[in-house]
């Protein structure tokens, strides 16, 4: 079952205050994103290898940092070093990947900054390591949270989204669970506002 969103939050901080001011990519660089993965509930070494050999597009071998088949490439520097740079070193090992280990996510880092693509909706999110207990929503697929995307058009579809997770991760923590709290849930989810935009 995945963490809470709460716990994943309180993880979150913790793991900010650990690795504020690291910034040698050589020597702290796994271990950095072991602690990443556990925030989530996750152990990195179940989904996720490091230094995975591979063919890029020019032709010549190189290692991505880090590759969750399918899911997931990182691309991890050294602070202060040009994410673009690192988004184009990450996205030129596609073609040395299978089509099925294709990633839909792009991760890439300086430790003090994350940038995170999502391919398949073609968004892009940057935020510091200070912020990352405001951003791990857009972490759901690690955490095993399906992710859900809403368009510019949809603030109120975010804000009913946003207030039902917080509801559903309460009701967890007081023991309501199960096939109930879903169909609480599911109806809670489908209280619409009376359309006041017909003519009267």
């Amino acid at each position: 079952m995945p963490l809470s969103w709460n716990d994943i939050r309180s993880n979150a901080v913790e793991f900010s205050k650990e690795w504020e001011g690291e910034s040698s990519d050589d020597a702290e660089a796994k271990s950095f994103w072991d602690a990443f993965f556990n925030v989530f509930g996750i152990s990195r070494r179940r989904v996720a290898s490091f230094e995975t050999r591979v063919k890029k597009s020019d032709g010549k071998g190189g290692f991505i940092d880090l590759l969750w088949k399918g899911v997931l490439v990182v691309e991890h520097k050294s602070l202060g070093k040009n994410l673009d740079r690192a988004y184009h070193q990450a996205t030129n090992y596609f073609s040395g990947l299978k089509e099925r280990d294709l990633p839909r996510y792009v991760l890439v880092s300086d430790f003090q900054r994350f940038r995170l693509y999502d391919l398949d909706e073609n968004q892009q999110h940057e935020f510091g390591l200070k912020e990352l207990h405001k951003n791990v929503r857009r972490f759901g697929f690690i955490a095993g949270y399906e992710t859900k995307t809403f368009g510019e058009q949809d603030p109120v579809n975010v804000a009913a989204a946003e207030k039902l997770g917080k509801l559903h991760d309460l009701s967890n923590e007081v023991g309501y669970t199960g096939h109930p709290l879903e169909v609480f849930l599911v109806e809670g989810h489908q209280w619409q506002a009376p359309d006041v935009s017909a003519d009267s």
